[in-house]
C-alpha cells in the first residue's frame, strides 16, 4: 500500500485532535498519514471541497450543525471515491446499519481503541488502493481474467492480516485464492468481555459479483455481531438483511462463533457452512455438532440454532471452506474429510499458522498439478496449555 494518504477526522470533541496526532505521530512522521480536522459536517464539507487530495473521512455520528450520517450522504457528491469510517457508540446497530447503507466502509466503536482504529484505517486504505487500481484498469477489461483479478484484489483487501493473541490462545487465518475467484472470507471480531467473534464464509457465484456480495455480507456480520451476543440471532439478522435486497439471488454459507478465552467456551451457529473440526492433543479429531441453519440470503425467517462446546487446553478448532474438502486430483477424487483428519492426526504442532500450512500442503500434495478451482481458506484457533 503506498504512503501519503490524507485523512479528515470529523468530531466535535476538542481533545480528539491532539490525541490523534499524538497516537499516530510515528505514521505522521514517516509520511504514511497526514491529518486534517473538522468539528462538524459543515466544516468537513468545506474542507473536502477546498482540499481535493483527501482520501478518507473518519467521522463521529453525533455532532452539531450536521451529523455524521448526513455527512455520509454528501461525501459522494464531492468525490464518490472517498472512503469513510464511522465512529459509533458500542452496540448502536441502528445508526451503524444506516451508516453502512449510506456508504461507510467500516466502523469503530467508542471508547476509541487506537490499535483497532489503525488496523481499520489500514484495511480501508488498502481497499481504496485496490479500488483505484481497478478504476484505472477499467478500460482494459476485455477478458474475464481481468475481472477476476480485480475481484481477487477486492477479496484479499478486506481479510485481516493481524490477529488477536492471548496467553491462552493463538489465532491465524489465511486464504490461497483460485484463479476462478469465488467469495471466501474470514474475520476475527473483538467483542465485549474480552470475547472474540470467529467467522468464515463462502459466497455463491464467482468474480466481481461474488466479491461485492462477500463485502456486503462481511459488513453486515460485523455490524450485527457488535451488541448481539447470541450467534444464532446474529445469523438471523444478517439473513434478514441479505434477503431484503438480493436481486441477483446470491447466498452465503456462514459459520459464526463467539469464543471466551478465559473459559475456552465456544458458542456458535452454522448457516449451511462446512462443519468445523476440533483437533485434540492426542491427534484425534471430531466435527462440531450441527445447529440446523441453511445458507444466508436464500429465504427470510429461517431459524438459526445455537450450540456450545468447551475447547480444552491443547485443542485446536479449524474453520475451513469447501476449497479444502472438495479439492480434486487429476482423476476426480475429492480430498474429503478423512484425508483432512489424517493430515491433522500427523500434526505435531499447536501453532495455528503451522497447522494451516500443514493442511494447505496436504491439499496441494493430493491435487498435484490439477488446476485449483476454488479458494482454499482456513481460520484456526488453538487453546494453549497442557492437556
Amino acid at each position: 500500500m503506498p504512503d501519503g494518504f490524507k485523512i479528515l477526522v470529523v468530531d466535535d470533541e476538542p481533545d480528539l485532535e491532539p490525541l490523534v496526532l499524538q497516537r499516530m505521530r510515528r505514521h505522521i512522521r514517516s509520511g504514511k498519514y497526514s491529518f486534517v480536522f473538522a468539528h462538524n459536517g459543515l466544516e468537513a464539507l468545506d474542507l473536502l471541497q477546498a482540499e481535493e487530495d483527501i482520501d478518507m473521512v473518519v467521522s463521529d455520528i453525533n455532532m452539531p450543525q450536521m451529523d455524521g450520517l448526513t455527512l455520509l450522504e454528501q461525501i459522494p457528491k464531492v468525490d464518490p471515491n472517498i472512503r469513510s469510517i464511522i465512529i459509533s457508540a458500542y452496540g448502536d446497530m441502528k445508526n451503524i446499519r444506516t451508516a453502512m447503507n449510506r456508504g461507510a466502509f467500516d466502523f469503530v466503536t467508542k471508547p476509541l481503541d487506537f490499535e483497532d482504529l489503525q488496523i481499520t484505517i489500514d484495511r480501508t486504505l488498502l481497499h481504496l488502493t485496490e479500488w483505484r487500481d481497478a478504476l484505472s484498469s477499467r478500460d482494459k477489461l476485455v477478458a474475464l481474467q481481468n475481472e477476476l483479478d480485480i475481484a481477487q484484489k477486492m477479496q484479499q483487501s478486506i481479510l485481516p492480516t493481524q490477529f488477536p493473541k492471548g496467553v491462552d490462545y493463538e489465532i491465524y487465518g489465511n486464504m490461497d485464492p483460485a484463479r476462478n475467484v469465488g467469495g471466501d472470507f474470514y474475520d476475527v471480531i473483538r467483542l465485549d468481555n474480552n470475547c472474540l467473534g470467529l467467522a468464515i464464509a463462502d459466497v455463491s457465484d464467482k468474480g466481481v459479483p461474488a466479491a461485492l456480495f462477500m463485502m456486503s455480507s462481511r459488513t453486515l456480520l460485523k455490524g450485527s455481531a457488535i451488541g448481539t451476543p447470541d450467534p444464532g440471532d446474529v445469523l438471523d439478522e444478517v439473513n434478514t438483511l441479505l434477503c431484503e435486497d438480493n436481486e441477483a439471488e446470491m447466498f452465503v454459507t456462514l459459520f459464526y462463533g463467539v469464543y471466551a478465552p478465559e473459559t475456552g467456551k465456544l458458542t456458535y451457529s452454522n448457516g449451511g457452512h462446512n462443519t468445523p473440526v476440533v483437533l485434540h492433543p492426542d491427534g484425534s479429531s471430531e466435527l462440531l455438532p450441527l445447529t440446523g441453519g441453511i445458507a444466508l440470503g436464500v429465504m427470510p425467517g429461517m431459524p438459526y440454532g445455537t450450540d456450545e462446546i468447551a475447547l480444552e487446553p491443547g485443542d485446536a478448532l479449524i474453520l475451513y471452506t469447501d476449497g479444502i474438502s472438495e479439492a480434486m486430483n487429476e482423476v476426480g477424487e475429492e480430498f474429503g474429510m478423512d484425508r483432512l483428519a489424517e493430515v491433522l492426526s500427523r500434526a505435531k504442532t499447536r501453532d495455528p499458522k503451522e497447522l494451516n500450512d500443514e493442511i494447505f500442503a496436504g491439499v496441494r500434495e493430493f491435487v498435484g498439478d490439477t488446476p485449483q478451482s476454488d479458494d482454499i481458506t482456513c481460520l484456526t484457533i488453538c487453546r494453549n496449555g497442557a492437556a
